[in-house]
């Protein structure tokens, strides 16, 4: 009788969806691979096609997508490859999305509204997902949607290294856009050296999408630089304004800094018009040309996704990757 053996070897496949394919050649890059070859198209009614062109038998696929506008198509697609690597016999499937799809939608804040951001993770389970892998949830909460492994990275350490080399730490107030983000503040504070903080008062209509005024600022931030953060921009309307609040409290400068670029609409020329010194982001979402600017600086999540990548296939350890705290 032929003597059977079985491999116990671990085999590592990288995927990309066609939302931002620069990213997922970026995190390939690191890991020293190659994306996985995937026929992707739409049939005329706009239905998505999705089939690896390797086998997958067995293996550990990170499948990575970003969810720019339109949103649902991205969404849907990854949903397809998550589908498509299940039926193909994969061993593991970990969905990789920088920027969670609905996460602003993430509790009831009136009635009869849904809670998207819970249904997103219930259709990547139903699809086939073994784990999830994002950066800079929009609320912490996020992560128990998914009845199962979450790993929560941060854009923290990558911003903030970047803006500690632009200015001195005894002259920076770290600012929050609202006070819902104040413990986000506080580790930027320590990341920047132990700076201040302060944040801007603002009011919202919840029945108006998109729809916030700034008030006015508290903290000490008169002929200080003031670092100002959120987890995203989208229109860039709530951004700018609490810059002019900022400004016209006596900040010597203002410089942006924000995970996720959405960029919708005329943003970028907000941004651009708004008076900051500097807007600071990541490449969790593409950017295109159109809606770069002067003083816009894009830097690269590659790095951060590539390590986690590295640790969850080799079973190490995410958290000590953020100073055990992710």
């Amino acid at each position: 009788m032929d003597e059977i053996r079985l491999s116990t070897e671990k085999t590592m496949v990288v995927a990309s969806g066609r939302a931002h394919p620069q990213l997922g050649e970026e995190i390939a890059a690191e890991l020293g691979t190659e994306l996985l070859p995937l026929d992707a198209y739409e049939f005329a009614n706009g239905e998505i096609y999705v089939r690896s062109g390797e086998s997958v038998r067995g293996k550990d696929v990170f499948l990575i997508q970003s969810h720019p506008a339109p949103l649902n198509q991205w969404l849907m697609e990854q949903l397809i490859m998550i589908d498509s690597m299940k039926r193909a016999s994969a061993k593991r499937i970990t969905v990789v999305s920088p920027f969670y799809p609905y996460s602003r939608q993430d509790k009831k804040g009136r009635g009869r509204e849904p809670i998207s951001a819970r249904l997103v993770a219930d259709m990547y389970q139903t699809a086939g997902a073994d784990r999830i892998m994002t950066v800079d949830l929009h609320t912490a909460q996020i992560q128990g949607f998914f009845d199962g492994p979450v790993d929560h990275l941060f854009g923290i350490p990558l911003l903030a290294d970047y803006i500690r080399e632009q200015v001195s730490e005894d002259e920076v107030t770290v600012v929050s856009p609202d006070t819902g983000r104040v413990r986000v503040a506080e580790q930027w504070a320590d990341r920047l050296g132990g700076a201040p903080l302060a944040f801007v008062h603002k009011t919202r209509d919840l029945t108006q999408p998109n729809m916030a005024e700034s008030k006015r600022v508290v903290g000490d931030i008169e002929g200080r630089t003031c670092v100002l953060i959120d987890d995203m921009i989208d229109t860039g309307g709530t951004i700018s304004g609490a810059v002019k609040i900022l400004k016209d409290a006596g900040a010597k400068d203002v410089i942006i800094a924000a995970t996720h670029a959405i960029l919708s609409g005329s943003a970028a020329e907000r941004l651009a018009n708004s008076g900051a010194r500097e807007v600071v982001v990541t490449n969790t979402l593409p950017i295109p040309d159109e809606k770069r600017f002067e003083s816009l600086t894009v830097l690269s999540i590659a790095p951060i996704l590539a390590r986690a990548i590295k640790e969850v296939f080799t079973d190490g350890s995410v958290t000590t990757l953020f100073d055990g705290q992710a």
